[in-house]
Formats: structure tokens, sequence, C-alpha cells
């Protein structure tokens, strides 16, 4: 890496193991063809981009795409030096192969053939095994963060077996930093509160339109020195344009009319100080002291582009007061 490339390097927060979060970083959802078929182009552009602004954090799943995410962001930062970026994958959705399933789509929102289904197992055996797959996909030999995916259902394995697991692997040197992802911050606060992670990525539960962490993961990770990535920071959808439409989504549905009227009441504010929704949206999901980065999901180039630009822009600190003025943030929003 030349020197000028690493001076441009965003600036990063640090877990309690040492990992370096850059304070963007790039989602692998849509490299997996989440929803549509992202294409080679595209999908070098977004590392490039991601890249080429300073960011260094790269997070995927096997349930992204049946695997492919992961296989094609190892493809794609293959010629970058391994010290020099930050690779987090997830595990406990064991992909499970459907020879029979010839010739069918996944049916679990991605555009790739349905080879293997998903099957939630959170146990030592399927943990070990996952992570060791998961790195042959991504052609790497250690991973630097590695969370449970989704165990919500699946507290007393997940906490038992599924950490334990992740902790020898810690212990051993293939991990850096172990943690939980989910769409809740409930559970979080728990294995944060009772078990030994380093990092939680929470999706959706602290945006600038609702944060229901404040009440629970966030006091419990600043508590305990773990750190919080933050994602799913436009709620699916409903804070990504300026103006929220009648047809939004909120967490991947359609959203309630009630939560349509707030975000455009969010917006009208937002507008007052020359800001767009989406810029305040990704501004305020870094505002708290617990919370490390954001991850983005983005298809291309354009897309990481612009969330880093709205990431990057200039904002009157008068707006936050202005929000909580009229009742659109609660006080002590910012911990």
């Amino acid at each position: 890496m030349r020197e000028d490339q690493r001076s441009q390097r965003m600036p990063s927060a640090r877990l309690r193991t040492g990992t370096p979060l850059t304070r963007f970083g790039l989602g692998g959802a849509q490299l997996g063809n989440l929803g549509r078929v992202t294409s080679d182009e595209q999908a070098r552009s977004a590392v490039d981009t991601a890249w080429d602004h300073g960011s260094r954090l790269f997070d995927t799943a096997p349930h992204y795409g049946l695997g492919y995410s992961e296989r094609r962001l190892g493809a794609l930062l293959a010629d970058r030096p391994r010290d020099e970026y930050v690779l987090s994958t997830k595990a406990g959705r064991t992909l499970i192969p459907q020879p029979h399933a010839e010739g069918q789509l996944d049916g679990g929102g991605f555009a790739v053939p349905a080879a293997y289904r998903r099957e939630f197992d959170f146990s030592r055996g399927a943990i070990l095994r996952g992570v060791e797959a998961s790195m042959d996909r991504l052609g790497v030999d250690r991973l630097d963060i590695v969370y449970l995916h989704d165990p919500d259902d699946h507290w007393d394995q997940a906490s038992q077996e599924g950490i334990g697991a992740l902790t020898e692997l810690r212990e051993q040197g293939v991990v850096n930093a172990v943690g939980v992802g989910m769409n809740q911050s409930a559970l979080p606060a728990r294995f944060v509160r009772e078990t030994d992670i380093d990092v939680v990525m929470l999706a959706g539960r602290y945006t600038l339109l609702e944060q229901p962490a404040l009440a629970d993961l966030l006091p419990a990770a600043l508590a305990r020195g773990v750190g919080v990535v933050n994602v799913g920071v436009y709620n699916s959808g409903l804070l990504a344009h300026p103006r929220v439409a009648a047809d939004a989504t909120y967490d991947y549905v359609p959203a309630p009319p009630a939560l349509i009227a707030r975000a455009n009441a969010i917006a009208d504010v937002c507008e007052d100080f020359g800001i767009d929704l989406p810029t305040a949206a990704m501004q305020f999901s870094l505002r708290h002291p617990a919370v490390t980065s954001v991850v983005l999901g983005c298809r291309d180039g354009g897309q990481v582009a612009a969330g880093i630009e709205r990431l990057e822009a200039v904002i009157d600190d008068g707006l936050w007061g202005a929000l909580i003025m009229r009742g659109l943030l609660p006080d002590g929003v910012f911990g």
C-alpha cells in the first residue's frame, strides 16, 4: 500500500481487542445479489470506491447469497494487503446442500440458485465448521470479527455453545473479535451483560427515526467497553430519500402511515437547516459514544460515494436541538 493511500484512511475507533474500525464500512448483502443481480462491475466499483475513500471495514455473511457474497468479496479483496483491512462475517446460519433444487432460485431474498438451504444452528460444532467454511470462501486464514447471526430465538445455545466456540477461536488467534448481530436491542444487551463479547452489530434500532437501544444496549455497551457497529440506519428505506413516499418501507415491509408522517416531520426540520433526511440519518447514526462505525449495504460505487459524502457533510449542530425541541428526538439521545 502506498504511503499516500495510507494517509487517506478514515478515522478509526478501536475495539477492546485492538481491532480498528473505520467509521464507514461496506456491507456485503448486495454483493450477494440481494433483491436482484449485482453485476461484477458494480461489485468491484463498490469495493474500489470504499477503499479509495479510506474505508477499511468490510462485512459479509454466509446468508448473503448462500455464500456468494463471501466468495465475491474475498475475490475483490484478494489483491489488497491483508493487514490493511478489517473483515467481518457471521455464523449460525448453516448452509445445507440442496442437490434436488437444481434450477430453482433462493427463496431467502437473494437472486442466486437455491443450491443450499439455511438452518439456524449455534452449536459448537456448527459454529466451528461455519467459520472454517467462511474462511475458505473468503480465501483468508483469519477473520477480524465474527458475529452470531440473528440468534434471537436461540439464546441458550447461542450464549453458551455459540459464543463459547467463537471465544475458542479468539483465543487461538483465528478470530480477533466476537459478537452478535440482530435487528433488536434487548437481547444484544443481554449478550453484552452476560457473555464475553467484544462488539454488537445493531440493525435499525438506533436511527434518526427510533432509538430503543438507548434503554438497554447502548448503556450496557458503554459500561462493558463493547463496540457497536450501526447498520440499517435508513430503517430499510424509510430515511433513504429527502422526502418519504407513501409506499416507503420500514423493516422491509410497507411503512405504517404514522411512521411516514414522523419521518417527513424530521425531514421538514432537516430542510430548515439546509440538510436532507438521509444525510442527517447517516450522521446521527455515529453520534452516540458507544457506536464505533456505520456499515452501509451498497450495490455500486455511486452508492458508496453518496453514503460517505453524507457522513462527511457539515451539519449545524443546532439541527439536533431543534429535533429535540419538537419532540422528534428524546433528551439524552447522544448518551
